[in-house]
């Protein structure tokens, strides 16, 4: 069965960094596009960037381009999101996806906090 398993979380200080990681099972990892959600306390979860199956094509919201940078290693069925010069408002839990028609795939999440 496809199993998706986030790590990486925790509590960091504004302008600080966390490399996220989501370790994949139970499907054909490379022929996938891979997505990062986030949910704030209150908010809907929020699209975070996009990673196609080869690795060779990347998206990001606005919000954190220049700051979050996507990668995989399909070699490893591992998906890593490096975020840096975290702010206050990252502060949510991140969550890694894949889309295996007609199903949506979630991991349980990992909490980041940003904080002084």
């Amino acid at each position: 069965q496809v199993q998706l398993v986030e790590s990486g979380g925790g509590f960091v200080q504004p302008g600080g960094s966390l490399r996220l990681s989501c370790a994949a099972s139970g499907f054909t990892f490379m022929i996938y596009e891979m997505r990062w959600y986030r949910q704030a306390p209150g908010k809907e979860r929020e699209l975070v960037a996009i990673i196609s199956g080869s690795g060779s094509i990347t998206n990001y919201a606005d919000s954190v381009k220049g700051r979050f940078t996507i990668s995989r290693d399909n070699a490893k069925s591992a998906l890593y999101l490096q975020m840096n010069s975290l702010k206050a408002e990252d502060t949510a839990v991140y969550y890694c996806n894949c889309n295996i028609n007609p199903r949506k795939y979630w991991g349980q999440g990992t909490q980041v906090t940003v904080s002084s």
